[in-house]
Order: structure tokens, then C-alpha cells, then sequence
């Protein structure tokens, strides 16, 4: 049967319920040919994370999301966070859309985040000239939001192209503003219940990615399934609602112009009032239900991911930590894997809200204090210097 070719790839494909499905080949189904992965990270993302910018970092990665997902309408399209980065699977028709947006993103995150994001748009044909593939998975969290799963090392090489110097977007001037329409950064982190905070990236090592990379991986899944909820960094019932402010002059810095900003900040902090006082007191209206937000939110966090290998920030306890290293470890010395692991206290929450209305609400997730960043860091210091170099 001829694979699907036009833009409602994702939307057509099957999806799974159980993270576990993310080892199963029979889930993915190759991205049409004629696709092309918009894809775009910080550069210096650690020092600007041991600077203390990490929720810039995380507002700079999921705002690549927000744009090019806003261009093309909001469809349904495959994307993945990465922390301080994320790629979004575009179709030929949104190939301009795209680009425009990546240029946008670019001089938006310099101008009002102080940080220089890269950006690329590599056709999937020249990551299958290089005998790759971008293989994609629909994972459903909960009934109301998926997250793609990439496979096939096409995602990952489409990154190391981007560092390169290839398939560039330059930016466009900072007065071309990105549409970042839902894009929000209020929650504060949330402290480790169960532990630690663990950010984790596996990738496969030289015996390539077969079988013993998918064992390893749904080994690491299983010792993390033994803490309540998966390990699951969020409260079953969501984070608390705080009067509490922080990220306020970031989103407002997303969603409106200087002229505009105090207005806009004006109305985040009534928001932010509002769904404190209705949660505090069990109120509901006819439109919005505070618990059942709260509940949404937990349920559709992407806390767990596979791109090109496994991506976790968990909460888990010294015991199940120390079986998920020893497992690491042992996969790396057979060279089945190399690894990068990153401890903290809280994890943190950056969300793509297009309307608290509505229950398709998405979470990302990472560690408060660098996460999947200083995981790949620790991660390429095991790399030769050649390899490493450019990163």
C-alpha cells in the first residue's frame, strides 16, 4: 500500500496509548517524500543555561513549535521538543509558511530573549540521499493531544547539517514578528516528589539501531514504570495554581508589541488571578473547569519522547535512578548505547495554549535547571573531539 503524501499524514496515522510502543518498528510509517523537517536550537544553550536563562532557553525552543505550527494554520503536523530546540515535519504546500516563520522565530528570539537560535529547513530528500530515514509514531498521552516519535537517524542528521552551516534560515529583521498566539511560560517548577528530577538522552551507539537498542530502551521504560504514574514529573492533579508572576513579562514579550506589552501584561496577571481564585474556591463557569485544566494539563505533558533515541525528564527515587544508570552503563560499555544524564530538584513547563477553552492543550516538559541541554552535553563529552567539535 502506497504511504500517505500529502498533508494529512499525521492526521491519518494510527496512534498508541502506551509509551512502550515507541520500541514497536510496526508504529512508524516513513514521512512522505516530498516533506521537509524545520528544525532549530540555541547556540551556547549551556552557558546560557549556567547563566541562569534556562527558562528563556525553554521559551526560545518551544516558540519554533508555536510559529511554525501558527503559519500553518495550527494543523496537524509532527513536531518534537528538545529544550533548547525543536523540529516541526512540514508538507510541500507549508514549505514558504515555514520558512518565513523560522526567519521570523530567529530575529524574535534574539530581540526579545537575548539568544541566537540557528535555523534550518532540510527537504527529506537529502536526508534519504545520505541513505537515512525519518520514520514517525503517533503517541497519545491522553484523548486529547498526540506527540510524534521520530526514528530512522534522518532528525539527527538534519541537525548536525544545521550546525554545519546548511539548509540555513537567516533571520528576519526583529520588526517581522513570529505569530507565537498561545505560547505560555506561567507555571513555576515543579519540585520532585518521588526523588529527583532526571533529564535523560539515549542514543544508539556502534551496534546501531537494532534490537539491543530497542531492548535497552524498553528496559529503561520498565524500571521508570515502577514509580507511581510512570514517573511522571507532574502531579496526577497538576501543578498548584500560584499568585505568583515570574513568567509573566516573558509571554507577554511573545504575544504582543512594546506599544502593546503593558496591556498584555496587565491581562496575563488577571488571568493568572482568575484561575488561582476559581481553583482556590471550586468554582466553575459555564466554560472552564480549573481542576479539569489542571487534570489536562498533567495528562497531556510530554515528559517521555523518541527522537532518534530515548528523551526522558522523570521524577524517580535513588533506588530505580541507580538501576536506570547501572543499565545505561552496561548498554555503553557494549556499545548498544551512549548516554547523558542530568540530576536537578524541579522540572520545568513551557505550554502551547491556543484556548484554555479547549481540552488540546500541550505541556512540555524539562528540567528546571537545564535539563535535556546539560544531559547532551554530558552526552558529547563521551564523543571523540573530532565528533564533538561544532556542537
Amino acid at each position: 500500500m502506497a504511504e500517505p503524501s500529502n498533508d494529512d499524514f499525521f492526521h491519518k496515522l494510527a496512534g498508541f496509548n502506551r509509551f512502550e510502543g515507541v520500541t514497536d518498528s510496526g508504529n512508524y510509517r516513513p514521512l512522505p517524500d516530498d516533506w521537509l523537517i524545520a528544525i532549530a536550537d540555541i547556540v551556547s544553550s549551556t552557558k546560557a543555561i549556567a547563566a541562569g536563562h534556562y527558562k528563556s532557553v525553554n521559551m526560545a525552543g518551544a516558540s519554533v513549535i508555536s510559529a511554525v505550527l501558527n503559519a500553518l494554520d495550527r494543523g496537524d503536523y509532527p513536531f518534537a521538543f528538545g529544550g533548547d530546540g525543536a523540529l516541526v515535519a512540514v508538507p510541500p504546500s507549508g514549505e514558504e509558511r515555514a520558512r518565513r516563520a523560522l526567519a521570523a522565530v530567529r530575529g524574535w528570539v534574539m530581540a526579545e530573549l537575548q539568544l541566537e537560535l540557528r535555523t534550518a529547513l532540510v527537504p527529506l530528500n537529502a536526508i534519504r540521499g545520505e541513505g537515512l530515514d525519518v520514520r514517525v509514531a503517533r503517541f497519545n498521552p491522553s484523548d486529547h493531544v498526540s506527540y510524534a516519535m521520530f526514528s530512522g537517524g534522518g532528525t539527527s542528521w538534519a541537525e548536525r547539517q544545521m550546525k554545519a552551516g546548511r539548509f540555513i534560515v537567516e533571520p528576519l529583521s526583529a520588526t517581522v514578528e513570529p505569530d507565537l498566539t498561545g505560547l505560555s511560560c506561567r507555571w513555576n517548577p515543579i519540585e520532585a516528589q518521588n526523588g529527583e528530577i532526571v533529564s535523560i538522552i539515549a542514543i544508539p551507539g556502534d551496534e546501531g539501531n537494532g534490537p539491543k537498542f530497542q531492548q535497552l530502551v524498553a528496559d529503561i521504560i520498565a524500571i521508570s514504570a515502577e514509580q507511581s504514574r510512570d514517573s511522571h514529573p507532574v502531579p496526577e492533579e497538576g501543578p498548584t495554581p500560584a499568585l505568583i508572576f515570574e513568567g509573566v513579562e516573558m509571554e507577554a514579550r511573545a504575544l504582543a508589541s512594546p506599544a502593546n506589552r503593558w496591556w498584555r501584561k496587565l491581562a496575563i496577571d488577571a488571568q493568572i488571578a482568575l484561575v488561582w481564585l476559581l481553583d482556590r474556591f471550586g468554582v466553575r463557569t459555564a466554560t472552564f473547569d480549573a481542576k479539569i485544566y489542571r487534570r489536562d494539563l498533567a495528562a497531556n505533558s510530554d515528559f517521555r519522547k523518541f527522537d532518534d533515541g530515548l528523551k526522558m525528564t522523570i521524577d524517580v527515587d535513588v533506588s530505580h535512578l541507580e538501576r536506570i544508570e547501572a543499565r545505561l552503563r552496561q548498554a555503553e560499555a557494549d556499545g548498544v548505547s551512549r548516554f547523558g544524564l542530568h540530576r536537578q530538584d524541579s522540572a520545568l513547563m513551557t505550554c502551547f495554549v491556543p484556548t484554555p477553552l479547549m481540552r488540546d492543550h500541550m505541556h512540555f516538559i524539562d528540567g528546571a535547571s537545564g535539563g535535556y541541554a546539560m544531559a547532551a552535553l554530558a552526552l558529547r563529552q563521551k564523543r571523540p573531539p573530532a565528533l564533538a567539535a561544532g556542537t
